[in-house]
């Protein structure tokens, strides 16, 4: 029996559960808290934080495979590991190109996929002929590292709030490296999951259309209406990254699609993805099993759809509260027909956290359909707040 470590214990990896378990795998879990959702699932956990090198030492010692949940790792610090014969997948190499957003967007240029104009802001250059490179308000600013769920980045509409936003942010103690980008006026958001196997294997899901309120996740249509030659193109792209890189493991891989019909690259996460979180109950695999097949060196599995259509809606916190189940809400939300509600066990909410899913099986692909029943589950859902 395998034993797979992972750095991270929130709800992607208490999502590997399942697959784990028909693997016949052993997950042993790094997180800095006891009520962390992965803790519920762990064969064994080491409570520390997700960067505490000495913590993952242990992790690896105990595991032939280390994995991530989250991308809060130092990468300098775990390359002493490796040295030792620490194995992470995906690999130090593959992180250190994605990690800082920077990076990871010059990265992509380099092997010739389409994104957004960018630059890197510091101090150093911040000024007219920074934002002028852009040439037009309004830009994207974003935090190069740790940012995620809408948090560390920022539509900005003129100068006057772009230094605002910087000067907000210059702490005597922690200082922040941004990159600004042009704003994509996109005609829809896509994603695609995708992955590739110890062996070279790939495997791609169903291209999703998803839906941001306030930079954050809302629904999740699959899959997404597009043309063939749209769905070659964007599965080219997953190809090309991830051959380039000979990356090991599952990532979810956020897109523009222009009014023009242009493909733009957003971002690209090393790990499960919000995005893919329907795979659970509309795939033949899901990408939690597929990801840990991927890094054990095992067949992929597949990735297809085990119904006509799927919704995926996020059960977003909306409101400041601990120890709420929201038992009544999710009991009707489970109700509705073909609907697989999972519940995260977070022992607190907060407006935006993601506290769990559901995801409806459609039996064809009728899009306002399927808005009506996203509608009837946020109606549900959202009923004793004023959350928009």
């Amino acid at each position: 029996m395998k034993r797979v470590g992972v750095i991270g214990g929130g709800q992607l990896a208490w999502m590997m559960a399942d697959g784990a378990k028909k693997l016949g795998i052993e997950l042993v879990v790094q997180t800095p808290n006891k009520s962390d959702p992965a803790v519920a699932i762990a064969t064994e956990t080491i409570i520390a934080a997700i960067d505490d090198a000495e913590a993952t030492k242990v992790l690896a010692e105990d595991c032939e495979i280390v994995t991530f949940e989250n991308e809060f790792v130092n990468i300098t610090a775990l390359s002493t590991l490796v040295e030792q014969g620490a194995c992470f997948r995906p690999g130090l190499n593959v992180l250190s190109h994605i990690l800082d957003k920077y990076e990871q967007r010059c990265y992509l240029q380099q092997i010739g996929l389409p994104v957004p104009k960018f630059i890197a802001l510091e101090e150093s250059n911040v000024g007219e002929h920074s934002y002028a490179l852009l040439q037009k308000f309004p830009v994207v600013l974003k935090a190069r590292r740790h940012g995620y769920d809408g948090q560390g980045t920022f539509i900005i509409k003129d100068a006057e709030t772009l230094q605002e936003k910087l000067s907000a942010s210059r702490h005597p103690e922690k200082q922040s490296q941004y990159l600004l980008e042009e704003f994509i006026p996109f005609d829809r958001e896509l994603a695609v999951i995708a992955a590739r196997s110890v062996t070279g294997e790939i495997a791609i899901y169903p291209i999703v259309e998803t839906q941001q309120q306030e930079q954050v996740c809302r629904r999740v249509f699959a899959p997404a209406d597009l043309s063939a030659e749209l769905v070659q193109d964007i599965e080219a792209i997953a190809r090309t990254f991830l051959e380039s890189l000979q990356a090991v493991g599952i990532f979810g891989i956020e897109l523009f699609l222009t009014s023009e019909g242009k493909v733009l690259v957003n971002e690209i996460a090393p790990r499960t993805h919000n995005s893919g979180h329907f795979t659970l109950d509309a795939c033949e695999v899901s990408q939690f099993e597929q990801h840990l097949r991927a890094i054990c060196g095992l067949p992929l599995g597949n990735p297809t759809l085990r119904s006509a259509g799927a919704l995926m809606v996020n059960l977003l916190g909306y409101e400041t509260a601990s120890g709420r189940d929201y038992l009544a809400q999710r009991q009707q939300i489970a109700q509705i027909p073909q609907a697989y509600l999972r519940w995260y066990g977070k022992t607190a909410s907060r407006p935006g956290r993601k506290l769990g899913h559901v995801t409806v099986l459609l039996d064809d692909r009728n899009r306002h359909k399927a808005e009506a029943i996203a509608q009837q589950i946020e109606s549900i859902w959202y009923s004793v707040s004023s959350y928009q």
